[in-house]
């Protein structure tokens, strides 16, 4: 019997204006991100709090880090108050975390663990890069959890990305920018709806 997909997760990452703010929240994303690694999309806590403050209760607001020492956390923790935070499976070894705080690993390579996170987010090796990565191995993944895909998504390989992997979500970052740091609002529109119309696609 066919069965019509989940909705899809879609992520907005490295935002820095309001009108990247307003675009993905036109778009009915699920989450946008803020970034606090080295990147052009670089924020502050408190930027990012200001910019995510007309979006709060209506998605999810992301702290993205790579390899964040404990002080830095808290920087981040305190003048932005994620909802999620975003690192690398092995960071989240080593951090004191909040109960209460969402958290959303990072897997960028292979894996053949048994034990998987309940969800994921499967990307290669430089983030914001525009790199895609390996579609098979991700499709692999996401039969076993909840994989996020991201790695060199944009308007016009979205749709391929989400048939080949058949991801519970997706994100972009680069492929919905006008250059390095600035989001393209149009790019956002457009990303979104093909990413919409592929995740309607019916399954067994």
């Amino acid at each position: 019997m066919n069965r019509a997909r989940a909705a899809l997760w879609i992520k907005i990452c490295g935002l820095t204006t309001p009108e990247a703010v307003s675009a993905a929240l036109d778009a009915g994303v699920e989450a946008i991100g803020f970034v606090f690694a080295d990147s052009p999309r670089r924020v502050t806590p408190e930027q990012a709090r200001r910019l995510a403050a007309p979006a709060r209760g209506k998605l999810r607001c992301v702290a993205v880090t790579r390899h964040p020492g404990q002080g830095l956390l808290g920087e981040i923790l305190a003048g932005f108050q994620p909802d999620v935070l975003q690192t690398d499976a092995q960071d989240l070894e080593q951090l004191r975390l909040p109960r209460a705080l969402e958290l959303l690993p990072v897997l960028r390579t292979p894996t053949d663990r048994r034990a998987l996170p309940e969800r994921l987010l499967f990307e290669g090796a430089a983030s914001g890069a525009g790199r895609v990565c390996d579609w098979s191995t991700a499709a692999d993944v996401a039969r076993r959890t909840r994989l996020i895909l991201a790695g060199g998504l944009h308007p016009g390989n979205v749709a391929e990305a989400i048939a080949a992997v058949r991801p519970f979500g997706v994100d972009v970052s680069s492929g919905v920018e006008l250059r390095p740091g600035v989001k393209d609002p149009a790019a956002i529109e457009r990303f979104v709806a093909a990413a919409r119309g592929a995740g309607t696609i019916v399954q067994e």
